[in-house]
C-alpha cells in the first residue's frame, strides 16, 4: 500500500490514506498509454464530413467548347475539379474512425496514468471540496491555498450544480465525476485533485 496525505482546502494535513499499489504503483508504459489515447480521441470523431466528387456534382454533361480551334485549354466538363463549383478530388466521405481497445487495456492504461501522476507528485487528495455558494472566486481561493495555478482537474463522487457553475469561468480548472475518469483527461492535467469520496468510489469500482 502507498501512504498519501489527505489535505483540507487550506492545504493543511488532516490524515493519511492508503492507496493500493496495483492501481497507483504501476510502472509507466508509454506504448499502452499512446494506444489508448489515440483510440479514445479517434472514437470521439463524428466522421460525418462529406463533399461531392465530379460524378456527383449536378450538371456538366456537355463539353463546354469544342476540343480545338478556340485558343483555350481543352475541357471536358464544367464540373471537373479545376472548375469553380466542380467536384472535389478524393472527396472526404462519411466513415467510422473508431478503434477497438479491450477493457483490460483501457483499465491498465488508466492505472498507469494514475501511478505516473502520483509518482510525479501531481495527485492531491482532499478530505472534501465544498463551496458556500456558486462563486468562481471561491474555487480560485481554494486553488491558491493549494498552490495550484496550472491546468487542474478535480474528481468528485458526483459533481454538484454549484461547483459546475462556479467552474464555468475557469479555463484551467475542470470538475469531473470520478465515474467518468479516463486516461486522456488524466494525462492532460497538470494536477489532479481527488476528494476522499472520489478515491473510495474509484477503489470500489476497480479494486
Amino acid at each position: 500500500m502507498i501512504k498519501v496525505d489527505v489535505l483540507n482546502t487550506k492545504a493543511e494535513k488532516v490524515k493519511d490514506i492508503e492507496l493500493p499499489e496495483d492501481i497507483f504503483g504501476l510502472e509507466y508504459n508509454n506504448a499502452l498509454i499512446h494506444q489508448v489515447v489515440v483510440a479514445q480521441l479517434a472514437n470521439k470523431r463524428q466522421g460525418t464530413k462529406s463533399t461531392l466528387t465530379r460524378t456527383e456534382v449536378r450538371g456538366g454533361g456537355a463539353k463546354p467548347w469544342r476540343q480545338k480551334g478556340t485558343g483555350r485549354a481543352r475541357q471536358g466538363s464544367i464540373r471537373a475539379p479545376q472548375w469553380i463549383k466542380g467536384g472535389v478530388v478524393f472527396a472526404p466521405k462519411p466513415r467510422d474512425f473508431r478503434k477497438k481497445v479491450n477493457k483490460r487495456m483501457k483499465t491498465t492504461a488508466l492505472f498507469i496514468a494514475l501511478s505516473k501522476k502520483l509518482t510525479d507528485g501531481d495527485i492531491i487528495v482532499l478530505n472534501k471540496f465544498e463551496i458556500e455558494e456558486a462563486k468562481t472566486k471561491q474555487i480560485v481561493g481554494i486553488l491558491k491555498s493549494l498552490g495550484l495555478d496550472k491546468q487542474t482537474h478535480l474528481y468528485l463522487n458526483g459533481v454538484g450544480e454549484d461547483i459546475k457553475r462556479a467552474a464555468n469561468n475557469l479555463q484551467e480548472f475542470t470538475a469531473y465525476d470520478v465515474q467518468l475518469i479516463n486516461v486522456y483527461d488524466i494525462i492532460r492535467a497538470q494536477k489532479c485533485l481527488f476528494t476522499e469520496d472520489a478515491i473510495n468510489k474509484l477503489l470500489e469500482v476497480y479494486a
